[in-house]
């Protein structure tokens, strides 16, 4: 479980989050909202590298603000990011394993496992010695979750990771992402602009606009929210 209580951040006179509470109870959560408002902000706070001018962050009753961006990934929050962060040159298995280059307190054989483990997850175990530039873009968006979720993952933030997918894609990776917290007992929060991705897996949905909550709740009913809809879904008809 997240508690996020009164987050407030500021980047000189712009407030991109405006006094932010909410709770992600567990399993996979949704934050929706359109450009600008600032869900990737969000994001790089639980990272570690936004400093928030006020509130808190606890996650799994610890304080997460109190730790340095270094000690976060130790304890257990990882990400993907809009851009692909792959090695390209490198395996799949290789790229997944690089997750581990500083840690010294993981043996060889449970470093070789949780590799495993993640492209099993992700489908990826018949391609693991396959380099990463020579696989179609949906694979390589599922290189980029089976590095977030390798090891003992607490918290994953998969940013946008179904944009440019198409639909028979976008739902594979939804089947994945659903199975998270069941493997790993991760919590997952996923940004997502596709409302098919965020209907399929997430349990509950946040929604921000312009830096202020929105709307909360179970995810058919803020999808249904008329707020919601208003703003950045159109219509009741469009899902």
């Amino acid at each position: 479980m997240i508690e996020i209580k009164n987050l407030t951040v500021r980047f000189g006179g712009v407030v991109s989050i405006n006094d932010m509470s909410v709770t992600f109870p567990g399993g996979t959560c949704g934050l929706i909202g359109p450009n600008g408002a600032g869900k990737t902000t969000f994001f790089n706070v639980l990272s570690g590298f936004v400093t928030p001018a006020e509130g808190s962050v606890t996650a799994y009753g610890d304080d997460l603000l109190a730790l340095p961006d270094f000690r976060r990934a130790r304890w257990g929050v990882r990400r993907t990011f809009q851009t692909e962060q792959a090695i390209e040159a490198l395996s799949v298995h290789d790229n997944v394993l690089t997750m581990f280059e500083h840690s010294t307190k993981v043996g060889r054989a449970a470093k070789a496992k949780a590799v495993a483990d993640a492209l099993e997850l992700t489908g990826l175990a018949d391609k693991a010695r396959f380099p990463v530039g020579t696989l179609a873009a949906s694979d390589r968006r599922l290189v980029e979750v089976a590095r977030a979720v390798v090891g003992n993952p607490r918290v994953v933030l998969l940013d946008e990771p179904a944009a440019g997918l198409p639909e028979e894609e976008t739902g594979r990776l939804a089947e994945v992402i659903k199975q998270i917290p069941a493997v790993s007992g991760a919590t997952a929060i996923v940004v997502e602009h596709d409302m098919s991705l965020v209907q399929s897996c997430c349990t509950t949905t946040a929604v921000l606009n312009f830096g202020s909550l929105l709307a909360y709740g179970p995810t058919a009913e803020v999808l249904r929210d008329p707020r919601v809809l208003e703003a950045y879904v159109g219509s009741e008809d469009d899902l």
